[in-house]
């Protein structure tokens, strides 16, 4: 991999920082003036990473099942079109519900819930961020008799262990935590957690979830082959199958290598930064 190339061209596009990790050892690492390996860093859309991963977690607790359907938590969603949207559809983005609720447009849990869907379950890929605020109600019924928010089991399941700490989580108008963005994160704490997913879940010789229910995360759907649950897949597919990779607005980054044990996290304030340019220039 071409580290310096990659470089050179997210420079070109307002980069802040660039950190590689291999086995979990720095083999690269770039900054900006005022950036370095721990300057905590919005994520936007990146945080999106985080929940199908919890949500595999949640299943191995046995708290839910990925294909149970919102109804069965939900009693207005057991019947009409949402009757078939299950936790799967809403963290792969086909669950049926339109376009919306990106940037500091996420509603709370109760509106999210209120939405009705413009396609049918299961046919038809939608980017937004209204899913992930649907399962984190979800979630959030599921684990009330714990004591605990979905942000807390994140943190208690999967962020601690890994010694991944976030900085700071923005906080909607009601008090809750939005899932769909919010993370602020240094780019050594995302590597960490990259690092993590590169090694196919285990955490020194524990493993947190099993290999199994991570490669739930990294596949595809038929309505759009190249997302996961939270987790785009590689645009360069011929060239490069094995990469998955988070994404936030602005040109934010964690690309994840398991077969190179290799994490990359870039942070950047851009509008014209290209995954595929990018890759292409890693490669």
């Amino acid at each position: 991999m071409n580290f310096e190339a990659a470089a050179d061209y997210a420079g070109r596009h307002a980069l802040e920082a660039m950190l590689v990790e291999r086995n979990g050892e720095t083999v690269f690492e770039r900054y900006a003036a005022g950036f370095d390996r721990d300057t905590p860093h919005a994520l936007y859309s990146g945080t999106k990473s985080f929940w199908g991963v919890t949500a595999v977690a949640a299943s191995e607790d046995g708290l839910l099942s990925l294909d149970e359907r919102v109804g069965e938590t939900f009693g207005a969603w057991s019947t009409g079109p949402r009757g078939d949207v299950t936790l799967r559809s809403l963290l792969n983005l086909t669950s049926g519900i339109g376009f919306g609720g990106l940037g500091n447009a996420v509603p709370a849990y109760a509106k999210a819930l209120a939405v009705e869907l413009r396609h049918e379950p299961g046919e038809t890929f939608t980017y937004g961020g209204i899913p992930l605020q649907v399962f984190g109600a979800v979630l959030a019924a599921k684990l009330a008799p714990r004591g605990l928010t979905p942000h807390a089991y994140l943190r208690e399941r999967i962020l601690d262990p890994l010694g991944c700490g976030v900085a700071t989580w923005r906080s909607l108008k009601d008090g809750t935590q939005p899932l769909p963005t919010g993370a602020f994160l240094s780019a050594s704490n995302w590597a960490a957690y990259g690092t993590w997913l590169a090694s196919a879940g285990r955490a020194g010789h524990k493993p947190l979830i099993s290999a199994a229910g991570l490669a739930a995360c990294f596949a595809g759907s038929h309505a759009n082959p190249r997302y996961g649950l939270g987790f785009w897949l590689s645009p360069l597919l011929t060239e490069l199958p094995a990469l998955v990779y988070a994404s936030g607005s602005g040109g934010q980054a964690l690309y994840v290598f398991p077969n190179e044990a290799t994490t990359i996290v870039k942070f950047s304030k851009s509008t014209s930064f290209a995954h595929a340019t990018f890759l292409r220039r890693l490669l």
